[in-house]
């Protein structure tokens, strides 16, 4: 299995879009930048496991819960 950032992203992308949630609220909720979830989101970043849980957290899911949602993409 090869890691692939996108996976990542889009699995992000696609919770915040079915929550109603913006980039901004997100990233808000996380503490981080909205550039840097936008990268995320594209691709173009790779998300450590921190940056993982506190996104996990400001869309109110636990951290295990999106990466079993980012491993669907890997299968």
């Amino acid at each position: 299995m090869k890691f692939d950032n996108s996976a990542v992203g889009k699995t992000i992308k696609e919770i915040r879009g079915e929550k109603g949630l913006s980039q901004d609220v997100v990233s808000g909720l996380a503490g981080i930048a909205r550039t840097h979830l936008s990268m995320i989101e594209s691709g173009t970043k790779q998300a450590n496991f921190e940056t993982i849980c506190k996104i996990a957290s400001a869309l109110n899911m636990k951290p295990s819960e999106l990466v079993k949602k980012i491993e669907i993409y890997f299968e």
